[in-house]
C-alpha cells in the first residue's frame, strides 16, 4: 500500500497504539467514539510516532462487554460507522505510514450471533448446537451445571437454556458472561468460518489480527471439573490446551499466503515461560502480548526478572518480546505505580484503594523511557502518553462493565480506564472529544469524563514541551532514527546497585532509578531523561538515555550482550552541537530526532524522518 514501509519484518520494532473506539474521537456528536473520529485524529498518531493501529473490537455486537461479544464478523457496528469507513480508515492510515491491526474474538461469539440463534431454536444434537458446546445438567433432572468450572468473569460458566414448550433444556457453556456461548473447535466449521473471517479484513488491507483469549479456546470434551492442583502441561480442562496450536498453524498459512505477509498477535495469559514460547514462531503467531511484565509491581528486582525471562523465552524463536504497560482491561500506570502495592492483578481490584498521583506519574514516566529503550515492539493504550489516571470516580450508575455486576459490585471494573478521551482543555463538546454538526450541541460522552479531565488534555501537553506527551513523542522519534534501538543489541550494565536497572542498546545507555536516593550519571551525553537532572544526578522513579564515553561503556558492560561478531553500524561521535545531547551541567527533557547521518538508508525504518515524525516510502501492492 502507498506510504508502507516495504517491509515484511515491520512488526519486530513497531510502535503499536492501541484504540478502543468507544473512547477515542467522536466524529458525528452521539458521545460515542467512532471511526470517523478515527480519520480526523490520524495526524495526531503520525506526529506521535506510530507504526499501526490496533483496534480493539469494532464489529456489530450488543456491547455486552464492550464488543468482545461479536454478533457478525463482517459488518461494522452502526454506532462506529460503515465498512465502507473501515475501509476508509485503512487506506487512509497506511497513506500516512500507519498499518492496521484487528482483534478476532476466537473463544465465544455474542449470543445474538445467528449461529447461537439457530442453535437455541434448534434440538439437542442437532448440527447447529454442535458448533458450540451445549450439555445436559447433572443429576436426575439435570438442574446441576455440567462442571464446576469458573468464568474468567467470577461465576458459574454454565447458562440453562429452555425447551420450546418453557421447560428447562441443556445447558451451554461460556467462560466469560452468559451473553458470550464458548465456541466449539473440534467443530470443522466453526475453523472454516474464521478462517474466511481472516481472509475479509485482510483482503481489505488489515495487516494483522491480535488474537483475544488465545489460550482458551480448545476444551477437553470430557468436561471434567477444575480440580485443586497443579495441572501437568497441556492438561488442564480448558487453558493450554495442547490441540491448540494446529488451529493458530492453519492461520499462520493463511496470513503468509498474503503479500506482505499478514502478523499474528496473541492475547496469551500464561505463568509458563515455555508453553507461552510455544505460541509463537515462524508456524504460529509472529508475538504475543508481555502481561508478565505490565502485571509486576515499580520495583528492580521484580522489572529485572521478567525483562530477564522474556528475553530468555524469545532467545531461540523467530519472534521478538513485546512490551506494555497498560491496556483497556487494566489499571492505568499513573493510578497503579502510585499505590503502596504497584502490581496488578484482576481479582485484587476493589474501590477505594488509595494512591498518589504525583508519584505514579514520575514512575510513568520513567516506565515510558525503560519500555521504549528494550528490543522488540511496543504497545501504547490510548491515553497513557496523556499520562491519563484511572476514573477512579465514576457513578456507579454510569459503570457498564460485567466484572463489576458478575463480582457483586466490590470489583469496580474496567470502564475507569476507558473514559473517553480529552482532546482539549476546555469542556465543551466533552472536552473535545465530540464533533458535531454547526449549531448542534453534542450528546454528553458514553461514560462521564471528570470536570479535572481537561488538566490532561491533548491541545494543552503538545503546548508544554515537559508534559507526557512531549516525553512519548520524543522518546518515540528516538527510538525510530537511533539505529542503536533497531536491532537485537542487549546487555546489562553492572556497578549501579541492586534497585537500577541500566543497561546498553548499542552506544545508548538507560539508566532507571527505583532506589530511594539519587544517583550519579555516568559522563557522556544525556539523550533524554524523565525529568530533569540535578547536578548530574539521576532522582529517584525516574529514568534516562545517554550516550558514554565508549571507554567507560565497556568497562561496565556484562551478560546478555549481543553476538560480539554481528557488526554494527558506526556512529559518528557526539559533540556538543549535537541537538541530542545535553551535558551534566545543562540537562534537559527537550530533544529531537538523531541527525541523518546516523541512520541507515538502507533500512527504510531508519530513513531520515520528516518534520511530521514519520518516514514513508512506498510499499509492494497487495
Amino acid at each position: 500500500m502507498p506510504g508502507l514501509a516495504n517491509t515484511a519484518n515491520w512488526w519486530r520494532h513497531a510502535v503499536v497504539y492501541q484504540v478502543y473506539p468507544r473512547s477515542f474521537m467522536d466524529g458525528n456528536g452521539d458521545g460515542i467514539g467512532d471511526l470517523r473520529g478515527v480519520i480526523d485524529r490520524l495526524d495526531y498518531l503520525v506526529d506521535l510516532g506510530v507504526d499501526a493501529i490496533w483496534f480493539t473490537p469494532w464489529y456489530v455486537s450488543p456491547l455486552a462487554d464492550g464488543g468482545y461479544d461479536v454478533a457478525d464478523y463482517r459488518a461494522i457496528d452502526p454506532r462506529f460507522g460503515q465498512l465502507a469507513d473501515a475501509e476508509e480508515l485503512i487506506q487512509a492510515a497506511a497513506a500516512k505510514g500507519i498499518r492496521t491491526i484487528i482483534d478476532i474474538v476466537p473463544n465465544h461469539v455474542s449470543d445474538q450471533h445467528p449461529w447461537f440463534q439457530a442453535a437455541l431454536a434448534a434440538l439437542p444434537g442437532s448440527p447447529e448446537r454442535a458448533r458450540f458446546w451445549f450439555r445436559d445438567g447433572r443429576g436426575d433432572d439435570g438442574a446441576t451445571i455440567p462442571t464446576n468450572w469458573q468464568s474468567s468473569f467470577q461465576g458459574d460458566t454454565w447458562t440453562r437454556t429452555n425447551n420450546p414448550d418453557g421447560t428447562p433444556g441443556q445447558w451451554y457453556l461460556h467462560l466469560f458472561t452468559a451473553e458470550q456461548p464458548d465456541l466449539n473447535w473440534t467443530n470443522p466449521q466453526v475453523r472454516a468460518e474464521h478462517e474466511a473471517i481472516l481472509r475479509f479484513w485482510f483482503d481489505r488491507g488489515v495487516a494483522g489480527v491480535r488474537i483475544d483469549s488465545a489460550a482458551l479456546i480448545v476444551k477437553d470434551p470430557t468436561f471434567p471439573d477444575v480440580e485443586d492442583h497443579p495441572y501437568r502441561p497441556g492438561q488442564h480442562p480448558f487453558i493450554d490446551r495442547d490441540g491448540i496450536h494446529q488451529i493458530y498453524q492453519s492461520w499462520r498459512a493463511v496470513a503468509e499466503s498474503y503479500d506482505p505477509p499478514r502478523v499474528m498477535v496473541g492475547e496469551v495469559w500464561l505463568d509458563d515461560p515455555e508453553r507461552f514460547a510455544a505460541y509463537l514462531g515462524p508456524h504460529e503467531m509472529n508475538t504475543a502480548f508481555n502481561f508478565d511484565f505490565m502485571t509486576r509491581p515499580f520495583e528492580a528486582a521484580a522489572l529485572r526478572q521478567s525483562i530477564n525471562t522474556t528475553m530468555a523465552a524469545h532467545e531461540h524463536l523467530d519472534a521478538v518480546p513485546t512490551w506494555v504497560l497498560s491496556n483497556h482491561d487494566v489499571t492505568r500506570p499513573v493510578t497503579r505505580y502510585g499505590r503502596a502495592d504497584s502490581s496488578f492483578a484482576f481479582a485484587a481490584k476493589r474501590f477505594g484503594v488509595p494512591t498518589d498521583l504525583a508519584l505514579g506519574e514520575r514512575r510513568a514516566r520513567a516506565a515510558m523511557l525503560l519500555v521504549a529503550a528494550l528490543p522488540g515492539s511496543l504497545y501504547i493504550y490510548q491515553g497513557d502518553e496523556l499520562g491519563l489516571p484511572e476514573d477512579e470516580d465514576l457513578p456507579r450508575s454510569a459503570i457498564e462493565d460485567p466484572m463489576h455486576f458478575r463480582s457483586g459490585g466490590v470489583d469496580p471494573g474496567r470502564d475507569g480506564c476507558r473514559v473517553p478521551l480529552p482532546w482539549t482543555a476546555a469542556a465543551t463538546d466533552n472536552f473535545g472529544f465530540s464533533t458535531s454538526p454547526p449549531g448542534q450541541k453534542p450528546a454528553p460522552a458514553w461514560l462521564p469524563q471528570p470536570a479535572w479531565w481537561g488538566d490532561y488534555a491533548a491541545d494543552r501537553e503538545a503546548a508544554d514541551p515537559e508534559s507526557m506527551l512531549s516525553l512519548y513523542r520524543r522518546s518515540l522519534a528516538l527510538r525510530r532514527s537511533r539505529v542503536d534501538f533497531q536491532g537485537p543489541d542487549f546487555a546489562w550494565l553492572e556497578g549501579f546497585g541492586p534497585k537500577v536497572l541500566a543497561f546498553a542498546r548499542g552506544d545508548i545507555n538507560c539508566l532507571v532509578n527505583l532506589s530511594d536516593g539519587a544517583i550519579a550519571v555516568p559522563p557522556g551525553h544525556v539523550l533524554l531523561a524523565s525529568t530533569s537532572l540535578n547536578d548530574g544526578r539521576l532522582p529517584s522513579d525516574a529514568a534516562c538515555w545517554l550516550v558514554r564515553d565508549s571507554i567507560a561503556s565497556a568497562s561496565h558492560a556484562s551478560g546478555l550482550a549481543a553476538d560480539p561478531t554481528t557488526p554494527k553500524p558506526d556512529h559518528p561521535s557526539q559533540t556538543e552541537e549535537d541537538p541530542l545531547a545535553c551535558d551534566h551541567d545543562a540537562p534537559r527533557l527537550a530533544t529531537s530526532p538523531a541527525p541523518a547521518s546516523e541512520a541507515d538508508p538502507s533500512n527504510p525504518l531508519n530513513s531520515p524522518i520528516p518534520s511530521n515524525g514519520r518516514s514513508l516510502t512506498p510499499d509492494l501492492p497487495d
